[in-house]
């Protein structure tokens, strides 16, 4: 048992619980083969007696590719998203060691962001990230009772006033995004979120036109970030009609598949620097209206998100008593338990005219009011009781 050379190689062979190991140690050096040996015999051991084989420590920017080249069935939404956190976490975090990253340097990272003006919900949600490579990595468990998350904000959103909504139409209307208006009309008029918004195709809509304007019509939401929502039918109103009217009247002679927001560039034109489109691909959807919707909540001098249109819509159902808790998940799609107890204080409005009728149909039921005043009386004798016991 030993080391012994065969052609120009050594070989090492040993009894390790009566098995025979004879493996190439791939070195024409017989110290070599030894050291080899000796590794290969601690390698079993180790293995035996179930201790854990130690790793190298990888960089973290090494650590977080492999992490997110491992996230291959992600949407591609949910996959991009993961990227751009990724990369901001790389450009922190790229040239150290994984195992190098402890509380101390999350709670840095924390800081650092909120003083960069980034919601709780945004430093969280890297936070998450981090969390997820250093997981991978059994590093996380030594900490996790240490880092401590940001509070975020409870509420659901709130809806646009009506004296803002005009304020913001205003400011919308001198923008230098013409899709701005029809996005924002068809956004709070019909409750879309934006990605439905900017999924939408021209076969999606049934549109019922006349004299070159759209009278009537009805969308039918193609994809969603919930199966409830995904293949609801919203009517258009009449403003979303007018508007739709003017932006369909820009692209004339287009393909029937056709995105109904179209990826393009705005030039200014010009003396009086007018807007005009160009690099329209329709084979594309429109990206993202961010800068154009806040540069309208400056001038409007009201500060709401994107996605308080869709508040703005099931606001507006929820107000009116007619309009029942199924017709706004029929419109609105998924409508989350918490996003209801937002509204339940609209709805009581609702319910009461519910009771009222109730009433009414009770007190047309039979003319006997016997059983009525035997329960008030009851109930009055219950009161009576209580009190004396009390004294």
């Amino acid at each position: 048992m030993g080391v012994y050379k065969r052609g120009g190689t050594y070989w090492f062979k040993f009894l390790f619980q009566g098995q025979l190991i004879r493996e190439s140690a791939r070195t024409n050096s017989k110290t070599v083969a030894r050291e080899a040996e000796r590794a290969r015999r601690r390698e079993l051991e180790m293995s035996v007696n179930r201790i854990p084989k130690r790793t190298r420590m990888p960089l973290f920017s090494v650590a977080a590719r492999e992490w997110l080249a491992g996230k291959a069935t992600l949407a591609p939404n949910t996959a991009a998203t993961y990227g751009h956190f990724v990369s901001r976490l790389i450009e922190e975090f790229g040239p150290r060691l994984i195992c190098d990253i402890g509380e101390q340097e999350i709670g840095d990272l924390q800081r650092k962001r909120l003083a960069a003006g980034k919601s709780a919900r945004t430093v969280n949600f890297e936070v998450s990230m981090l969390r997820q490579v250093l997981k991978k990595h059994r590093l996380w468990s030594s900490i996790a009772d240490n880092v401590t998350h940001l509070r975020e904000r409870k509420d659901v959103g709130r809806a646009i006033t009506p004296n803002d909504e005009r304020k913001l139409l205003e400011a919308i209307m001198r923008s230098r995004s013409p899709a701005l208006l029809p996005l924002f009309i068809l956004s709070v008029d019909s409750g879309l979120r934006a990605s439905e918004v900017r999924a939408l195709r021209r076969t999606d809509f049934a549109l019922r036109w006349k004299h070159g304007v759209i009278e009537s019509g009805l969308l039918t939401v193609p994809t969603s970030k919930t199966e409830a929502g995904t293949g609801r039918a919203v009517p258009l109103t009449r403003r979303t009609c007018a508007a739709l009217t003017l932006w369909l009247a820009r692209f004339r002679d287009v393909p029937p598949n056709s995105y109904v927001f179209p990826r393009h560039s705005i030039g200014l034109a010009g003396n009086e620097r007018l807007a005009h489109f160009h690099e329209v691909d329709f084979d594309r959807s429109i990206g993202q209206w961010k800068k154009a919707w806040k540069i309208a909540c400056r001038v409007a001098k009201v500060s709401y998100r994107w996605h308080d249109c869709r508040h703005t819509f099931i606001t507006r159902l929820a107000e009116n008593p007619k309009v029942s808790e199924e017709t706004i998940r029929a419109l609105a799609g998924h409508v989350s338990k918490k996003m209801l107890e937002r509204y339940s204080h609209i709805r009581i409005s609702a319910k009461k005219v519910a009771i009222a009728g109730l009433e009414e149909t009770i007190s047309t039921i039979s003319e006997d009011k016997s059983p009525t005043d035997r329960a008030q009386n009851w109930a009055q004798s219950e009161a009576v009781d209580r009190a004396e016991s009390r004294k």
